[in-house]
């Protein structure tokens, strides 16, 4: 098993690898300054002048918006499951293989679902559309990874805390919380790197603009749909430049992944060892 493990762990390096080097070796020599600092002029798409500015901010708005929104709806209800809930085994995890299902559902799913409410509602595609959607596809990821963090918390903490006259709100942000702060922290970047990457979701609910969204009414670019639209074109600039923003968008979430590990370990000093 041993040789097993260290073979997969080469085979998924090698493949990490692949798909970095094809990146970057194609996109780099396209990324400029101008291209991170501007919006799209008349015929970027056609290769000329223009940047991608408009769907960085776009991206940044829409995964900050729906992971937010995200964390008020999975927090809460992770901490009851393990505090109230956590009696009552059947219910408990009843709840977390519904979550399981609605992990596994894929991302149009949910993007065609908001786009049939929208229709119905006369609603156009706009930031916030894209917001809600994001944060459906997301709460489910969110709310598992704080659920199997929460799982390790020893049991002792909700007993020692309920016989000293603590009410369970009291157990879960201020015992609770604490204790599995760091994968919470952990949990909230990684679904934020999920959000900003998807582009299934708002592929019908965002909409898309050259111009930066100043109201969640407004349609808004993203990274992901940006790069979708460049591949499509038979110009091979055009092309180039969707391989440059797939590198910065592989940037953002590079610099995601490392400070949600930094900000792990500094929270890591409240945890009460085992």
């Amino acid at each position: 098993m041993r040789t097993v493990m260290f073979l997969c762990t080469i085979l998924i390096l090698i493949i990490l690898f692949i798909i970095l080097y094809s990146i970057f070796k194609k996109g780099m020599p396209a990324l400029s300054w101008e291209m991170i600092s501007q919006v799209p002029k008349g015929g970027y798409y056609l290769g000329k002048e223009g940047g991608i500015l408009n769907a960085i901010i776009g991206s940044l708005y829409l995964a900050l918006g729906s992971t937010v929104l995200a964390l008020v709806v999975s927090l809460p209800v992770a901490l009851y499951l393990n505090t109230r809930l956590v009696r009552y085994g059947r219910l408990t995890e009843f709840v977390r293989f519904l979550m399981d299902l609605m992990w596994g559902v894929p991302s149009i799913v949910y993007g065609a679902f908001a786009f049939t409410i929208m229709i119905a509602l006369g609603i156009r595609a706009s930031l916030l559309a894209g917001i809600i959607t994001v944060a459906l596809f997301i709460i489910p990821i969110m709310l598992r990874s704080m659920d199997e963090i929460l799982k390790t918390t020893p049991r002792g903490l909700l007993e020692a805390s309920i016989s000293l006259g603590s009410t369970y709100s009291e157990v879960s942000y201020r015992v609770y919380l604490k204790q599995c702060l760091p994968g919470i922290v952990t949990a909230v970047l990684l679904s934020f790197g999920r959000a900003i990457g998807d582009a299934a979701a708002i592929l019908f609910t965002t909409g898309y603009t050259d111009h930066i969204p100043t109201s969640l009414s407004q349609p808004s670019a993203t990274l992901p749909l940006s790069i979708f639209f460049q591949l499509s074109s038979p110009i091979p600039e055009v092309q180039n430049r969707a391989y440059a923003s797939a590198v910065v968008l592989m940037v953002i979430i590079l610099i995601i992944s490392i400070v949600s590990r930094i900000l792990a370990n500094r929270f890591i000093k409240h945890q009460i060892k085992h």
